[in-house]
């Protein structure tokens, strides 16, 4: 598959002829980076697919109104966080569960989950993951599984470079004593 940079696959989208092909070349392009981000947020294989799909959904809608004054990933990314971040807080409420009995439940599925496919130390490192508070995780996925740049994430996260690094050394900390204490 060819590799579209950004101003070549919005061209292709404004035009009426191409627009689906577009659109499906973008999917093509950021869906596996985009499930697996979403995934370590949720855990769960079956809602990190659905939320990947209403990621692409709000992408559709809005792709008009894209300004491009950010990279097309980068807003794809955000649309996936804010969408995750949504379904976490949305399970929360309806199950009226405590944030700590969100993550032993998610902590539970990830050990049950056909899809997962981690060795021991990597599970472990998941249930490390699950223990931090939703900024530090979110935070950390980004630096370490999907290596972006912290101005990237600030421009994804609306914040400044130097919280992000904050952020990310306290997940590291936390981390390090979780995988210590077993």
């Amino acid at each position: 598959m060819n590799n579209y940079n950004d101003k070549e696959l919005m061209q292709m989208f404004r035009e009426e002829n191409s627009r689906n092909y577009a659109f499906s070349l973008i999917v093509q392009q950021f869906q596996e980076r985009l499930y697996w981000h979403i995934r370590r947020m949720v855990i769960n294989h079956d809602d990190a697919d659905d939320i990947t799909q209403n990621t692409f959904i709000k992408a559709w809608k809005g792709l008009d109104n894209f300004k491009e004054d950010a990279q097309l990933f980068t807003w794809l990314y955000r649309i996936a966080t804010n969408e995750s971040i949504t379904f976490l807080n949305k399970k929360r409420k309806l199950l009226f569960i405590p944030i700590k009995d969100i993550e032993k439940d998610l902590s539970n599925q990830l050990e049950d989950d056909e899809y997962f496919t981690g060795d021991e130390i990597q599970l472990k490192l998941q249930k490390a993951l699950l223990t931090l508070p939703e900024k530090q995780r979110l935070v950390f996925n980004m630096k370490y599984f999907d290596e972006l740049k912290y101005e990237e994430m600030a421009e994804i996260l609306n914040t400044s470079v130097g919280a992000l690094k904050a952020s990310y050394h306290h997940a590291v900390k936390k981390i390090d004593t979780f995988l210590r204490e077993d």
